[in-house]
């Protein structure tokens, strides 16, 4: 019996090392349902692609939200914000109306957090009009300066909210010049 288990496991072990991995990387394809009821595909997205995971219960959501909006103001047509929900109970269309927000809503995206393996908010990625991703907030190494341990989340988000947006801004300054990542 002990050599049964011990066959199965390492045919099992062997099965995985060979397979594609369980989850997908940022920029691999979903289909989501925008506020409107409208299908969405990032293969479809026009021009440069920034995607916010957030949720409205996140103060350094909050906080960045306003930054993300002046991107997209900025550089217009050539760049969309699309906002992805997720782990929130309030009503995400009512809240980015109170704050003017006009990003591409996608209500429902708890499913392609987990796959994007989103590990909290705000999750940030700016893809290329190829779907590559050119900038990935998890991979900013953000140190705690001295007195951070006496603020609040608000307070901390405040002060991070500029750093988080000036890099996706660079990042779409660069595909803007380079045609790509």
């Amino acid at each position: 019996m002990d050599k049964l288990r011990v066959s199965a496991f390492l045919l099992v072990a062997a099965l995985l090392a060979t397979s594609a991995p369980l989850l997908a990387e940022p920029g691999d394809a979903f289909t989501l349902a925008d506020a409107s009821g409208t299908e969405f595909v990032p293969t479809e997205q026009q021009g440069i692609g920034v995607y916010l995971f957030w949720g409205g219960w996140c103060p350094y959501c909050q906080a960045l939200m306003p930054h993300l909006q002046s991107v997209e103001d900025e550089y217009g047509d050539a760049v969309t914000v699309y906002a992805l929900n997720f782990r929130d109970e309030k009503d995400p269309a009512e809240y980015m109306e109170q704050h003017g927000f006009e990003f591409v809503l996608l209500p429902e995206a708890d499913a392609v957090a987990e796959v994007w393996g989103v590990r909290g908010t705000p999750a940030v990625y700016v893809l290329d009009a190829e779907g590559n991703v050119c900038f990935d907030r998890y991979e900013l190494a953000v140190g705690t300066p001295d007195g951070w341990d006496d603020m609040d989340h608000r307070q901390k988000a405040q002060r991070r909210a500029p750093f988080w947006a000036a890099r996706p801004r660079q990042a779409i300054d660069s595909v803007n010049s380079n045609g790509g990542c």
